[in-house]
């Protein structure tokens, strides 16, 4: 096996940002922001929009989460 090919995998941390649900994992992503975690050391914080505490097929309930007017643009196009 080649060395130096892999990337660094490390403890990070994953926030929703739309339920403000945190947890910590192994990942090879990288962030710039860092925070600290309930056993007292700072980890890389990487923010999604949806994880499974958010997602409707994980919770049940029907959530639209329009970031970019999607969903605006959409009922536009097709309205006539």
């Amino acid at each position: 096996m080649k060395a130096d090919i892999h990337p660094t995998y490390k403890p990070v941390v994953f926030q929703d940002i739309s339920s403000d649900f945190s947890f910590l994992t192994q990942s090879t992503m990288t962030g710039k922001d860092t925070i600290k975690w309930e056993d007292g050391q700072e980890y890389p914080l990487i923010k999604v929009e949806i994880s499974s505490h958010s997602h409707p097929f994980f919770t049940g309930k029907q959530k639209i989460v329009d970031t970019a007017g999607r969903v605006d643009k959409f009922r536009r196009r097709y309205a006539k």
